[in-house]
């Protein structure tokens, strides 16, 4: 097969297997996206994150975490859901973490991909990343083709918005690339940095997690910090402020993968419910949910502090 055959051919079974974008980029070192997380890391941007100072190499050279590496390929899964919690006094969950953890659905996917590409075009070395690994994705997703980089620092895709999963299947096959990334759309919209409930949105496209609403209920592991009180607006897990007032989300197509869908308990529980819920309860309904990320001591501390929020105001 010619590379242009096999690139076909992948993109042709990646969407077969659920992805809404796939686009492939020659795997070299990404100089101006290292100098651009140093200078993030540098400024203490990152917060507590401290895993995101390890491995930095690697982050932006893809042959060191595949031997022989010749091409990345970036893979976009659709989240979108016109589906809500009942209750509007209920603590809010960012809709990313409705359904499965997308770690192991994209997971599961991608490596039918790569398990496609084996047998059908020879012997191919290759690892699977979604989010858990040194691997920039968003640089790579817009290597792809697949979308630019919003003022929210997220990916946004012309046809899917930013409500997207983005992975990656590094592998030492030859195949055809796009030349020319995506420009930017933004334009003079600010929407998504005038929303920001903590200003934790900055210029050149940067992220503070130290004010990110995000970072604070999912990453965080220490308390959380008084100088934020009052700005989470019900923010239990994640937040999805800047995502929602994005006009590129406004007529992007919901999502078809049933594992994204909400459980019918997460969307009726009340405020009282959530107050309520007992570790155990816990671990059974957010058995398979990204929300068990922050764990029962972590959804118990952002609880309270909600409950300072309401107080301040």
């Amino acid at each position: 097969m010619t590379k242009e055959a096999k690139s076909d051919a992948i993109k042709e079974e990646a969407q077969k297997l659920g992805f809404a974008a796939c686009g492939f980029s020659e795997a070299t070192f990404l100089e101006e996206d290292s100098d651009r997380l140093k200078h993030w890391l540098d400024s203490g941007y990152h917060a507590s994150m401290h895993y995101m100072e390890n491995y930095f190499q690697k982050r932006a050279d893809p042959t060191l975490l595949v031997e022989g590496a010749k091409s990345v390929i970036s893979l976009l899964m659709n989240y979108k859901t016109e589906n809500r919690q009942e209750s509007p006094s209920a603590p809010v969950v960012s809709k990313h973490a409705y359904g499965e953890d997308y770690h192991f659905v994209m997971k599961r996917r991608m490596k039918q991909l790569l398990q496609f590409m084996q047998e059908n075009m020879g012997p191919v070395k290759g690892r699977t990343f979604v989010d858990t690994a040194p691997v920039l994705d968003r640089a790579w997703a817009w290597r792809g083709g697949l979308g630019w980089i919003g003022k929210n620092s997220n990916l946004i895709n012309r046809k899917h918005g930013s409500f997207v999963f983005i992975g990656e299947i590094i592998c030492d096959l030859e195949l055809e690339y796009n030349e020319i990334p995506e420009r930017d759309y933004c334009g003079t919209c600010a929407r998504c940095i005038d929303s920001c409930p903590t200003n934790a949105i900055l210029p050149g496209r940067t992220i503070d997690a130290n004010k990110c609403i995000s970072y604070q209920t999912i990453e965080n592991r220490e308390e959380l910090p008084e100088s934020l009180a009052g700005k989470f607006d019900h923010w239990v897990f994640g937040c999805d402020v800047c995502q929602d007032v994005c006009p590129w989300n406004r007529k992007s197509p919901l999502h078809t993968m049933n594992e994204f869908e909400p459980s019918s308990e997460i969307c009726s529980m009340t405020a009282d419910d959530w107050e309520e819920l007992s570790e155990e309860e816990f671990c059974t309904l957010f058995k398979k949910s990204a929300l068990k990320r922050t764990g029962f001591k972590g959804l118990k501390r952002n609880l309270e502090f909600l409950r300072k929020d309401a107080n301040s105001k």
